[in-house]
């Protein structure tokens, strides 16, 4: 099948993208990479009245490191995190998106696409809430910043306004000595996971949050401070349990 008719509109900054989606109404769909709503209209599963491409807007290809935070634009691609243009703090999560579908999914799909798509499924939906990143929302009445995990509503669902779009993508540098691992289950390579979880522990700070994705909603997010500690003696210290924190990894 094909696509239905609609308007394509190519707007040269984040403020007239928006200035787009409030005037043009409910018909109109954003697209950066394009790799799963493509496919959507060809099916005709989705059929909007206006596209509005964002994918050269500067502003959301930028990333970097901004004091103690990663900062990855919307439109950031799989590749240019798996290949290092990103720039070389975002350690695990270069194997992560290595792993995503295939290469010429990667060179195309964005991050920010992938979490507003909210399958439970992909990576960065199960990944990001794990290293407690956040997800930048602009709208014409300003901006608001949530937790990823607040982000993601349901399936396929996020709580993005009608004139409102994702810019930025925010998570922590962890400390050196945080221990972060993500593992997925997939009946072959390039397939959607089956199951999903991530888990970082940080002794400096005596934390830890493990998530559990490919469910039928949004992902499970829980406290893992208890793999951090090892049982010690009255007025002593707490430890970390290497034991507990190994098997978690």
């Amino acid at each position: 099948m094909k696509s239905g008719d609609f308007g394509y509109r190519k707007p040269a900054s984040v403020a007239e993208a928006l200035q787009i989606l409030d005037s043009e109404g409910p018909g109109a769909k954003l697209i950066a990479g394009g790799q799963s709503l493509g496919p959507m209209l060809n099916l005709r599963v989705v059929q909007p009245t206006t596209l509005i491409d964002i994918s050269a807007l500067a502003e959301l290809r930028r990333a970097g490191v901004d004091g103690d935070e990663i900062v990855l634009g919307a439109c950031v691609t799989h590749a240019d995190i798996e290949d290092g243009r990103a720039g070389s703090e975002l350690g695990a999560l270069a194997r992560i998106a290595g792993a995503i579908a295939y290469r010429a999914v990667r060179n195309r799909g964005t991050i920010g696409g992938s979490l507003c798509h909210a399958d439970p499924a992909a990576d960065w939906v199960t990944a990001l809430p794990a290293l407690g990143a956040v997800a930048v929302i602009r709208g014409l009445r300003g901006e608001r910043r949530l937790p990823v995990e607040d982000f993601i509503a349901g399936a396929l669902t996020t709580v993005l306004g009608p004139s409102e779009l994702l810019v930025q993508v925010r998570a922590p540098r962890p400390h050196p000595q945080s221990l972060f691992g993500y593992a997925k289950s997939c009946r072959k390579v390039g397939e959607f996971s089956k199951a999903s979880a991530a888990i970082l522990l940080d002794p400096h700070a005596m934390a830890g949050r493990v998530v559990l994705g490919a469910l039928d909603g949004a992902p499970r997010v829980e406290s893992a401070e208890s793999l951090l500690i090892q049982p010690t003696a009255a007025g002593q210290p707490l430890r970390i349990n290497p034991a507990a924190a190994n098997a978690a990894l």
